[in-house]
């Protein structure tokens, strides 16, 4: 008998999911409140012209083509483009890191400009390449139904190899001795939501995988992504419904038996739920599972201007890091004293450096990210217009000469957007990647092991944030799912 499955939300695991469990015969139907697919991943429109709204950069390709592949996606459906050199990181002291993807190039560069560095560099990847491999392995492709299953001796050693028991800060500083260059790689905490000071050690795999697999963008913009799932899952038959709102889980001795849409209850054999995960309380019962002792922190939040502009940039790659004299301190001050940074750190996207179609000929998009709390305790609309001001003007002043006169429109979204949008706590990439929700400590793909039929995915969802990583956890949802339907 032909199995049905639900899957709630049709964000990049929800559509992930769909894709593998319709190449194995099972039927599905996706119900997404919102009036489009794709979740975090969308295009922010002006008039003919469109950004991409959410993530910017695609790190580890061969995981997302792999995972595609599987779910019988061709790779020349999601064409990618590389970036190299990778991106820059602008210092307020006017020095300028260029990031390449060959390590013995980046060794030359980062001795240019840091000099008795370059060495150190080396070292890292060195030491990082076998321990990438494993940590992919035993935490990035394994669940953990189980505390057993996350502490084992190898498991274990591996998190001591990695310095799971530092922040990423000070991983990177066993490194990098030079505080500019250990901020240079430790930043990326910030592509999940983290920050260098709170985000365990073992993420210093991020700043390695940079290098050995590149930083991609999707031709178009990511947000062609989810386009390109739900035209191939239209093509299997298989109906998205938008504009519908799944009202509650339904749940009866320990058995999810389908869910509640509209006020009309559905039957299905199994059910993923694919929101930010701690939102699934409210589609549930009282007592069906145990309350957690102190909620889910949120990750970080950001304050994002989209521009579009009548001129471009030659001189500026895709993708541009902008820090200030101290990136930790800007951080403290943002998370800590939950304050907007006097002097923030942001990033700038500008797609017309590596797709040329991007934008009209002559003409420039831009994305500015600047990494902010969550939504709590600020006054987003008194205190948001001055920090877009100052960012616009220091993009300006250290890169984007005339970018203020050459701006045609701008749009600007805040954690309280990304709150009505349904994103937990108005952090942007789900629940913060801190030790504590890490690993074991995160929802699983099953993530109530007393409850059969109820699966999850998402970027709150073990393993993490970031494009592939959620298809990861889709795909490990979806093995569990087909495993325990007996297909």
């Amino acid at each position: 008998m032909k199995r049905h499955v639900a899957i709630v939300g049709s964000g990049i695991g929800g559509l992930t999911t769909a894709l593998l469990l319709s190449k194995q015969g099972v039927q599905v139907t996706i119900f997404e409140q919102s009036n489009r697919v794709g979740g975090r991943i969308a295009f922010e429109y002006e008039g003919e012209e469109r950004i991409d709204q959410g993530p910017t950069i695609v790190l580890l390709p061969e995981m997302l083509h792999g995972i595609m592949e599987e779910a019988g996606v061709a790779r020349n459906k999601i064409p990618l483009i590389e970036c190299d050199p990778l991106y820059r990181v602008h210092y307020p002291d006017g020095k300028v890191l260029t990031k390449h993807r060959k390590p013995e190039v980046q060794a030359e560069e980062v001795e240019r400009v840091f000099p008795g560095q370059g060495a150190n560099f080396s070292r890292f990847m060195r030491e990082m390449r076998p321990l990438f491999a494993r940590g992919q392995a035993s935490f990035l492709e394994r669940d953990f139904p189980k505390w057993k299953h996350f502490f084992t001796p190898d498991n274990l050693a591996l998190m001591l190899n990695l310095r799971a028991y530092r922040n990423l800060s000070s991983a990177a500083g066993l490194y990098f001795t030079n505080d500019q260059l250990r901020e240079a790689y430790s930043l990326q905490s910030l592509y999940i939501g983290g920050i260098p000071e709170k985000a365990p050690g073992l993420y210093t795999m991020l700043p390695y995988a940079e290098h050995a697999f590149g930083i991609w963008m999707i031709k178009g913009g990511y947000g062609r992504l989810p386009e390109i799932l739900a035209q191939e899952l239209a093509d299997r038959g298989i109906k998205i419904q938008l504009n519908r709102t799944v009202e509650k889980l339904e749940i009866q001795h320990g058995v999810c038996l389908g869910v509640q849409v509209d006020g009309e209850k559905h039957h299905f054999d199994a059910v993923l739920y694919n929101g930010d995960f701690p939102n699934i309380s409210a589609l549930m019962d009282k007592g069906i599972t145990k309350p957690r002792r102190k909620p889910y922190q949120p990750s970080s939040g950001c304050v994002l201007i989209y521009a579009g502009t009548n001129r471009r940039w030659d001189d500026m790659l895709t993708h541009q890091f902008f820090l200030p004299p101290s990136l930790n301190d800007s951080l403290r001050q943002a998370f800590s004293n939950r304050q907007l940074p006097e002097d923030p750190a942001f990033y700038v996207f500008n797609p017309v450096a590596v797709d040329p179609d991007a934008a009209a000929e002559g003409h420039s998009v831009l994305y500015f990210l600047i990494p902010v709390t969550d939504e709590v305790g600020i006054d987003w609309e008194k205190d948001t217009p001055r920090l877009v001001e100052h960012v616009l003007n220091a993009a300006e002043r250290r890169g984007f000469t005339d970018l203020r006169s050459s701006i045609k429109w701008t749009k600007i979204r805040t954690p309280v957007d990304a709150l009505r949008s349904g994103l937990y706590g108005g952090g942007s990439f789900g629940i913060a990647p801190v030790i504590g929700q890490s690993g074991v400590y995160r929802p699983q793909p099953k993530p109530f092991p007393h409850i059969r039929g109820l699966y999850a995915a998402g970027a709150s969802v073990h393993p993490g944030g970031g494009v592939p990583i959620v298809m990861q956890g889709a795909r490990m949802a979806a093995h569990q799912m087909l495993k325990e339907l007996g297909i």
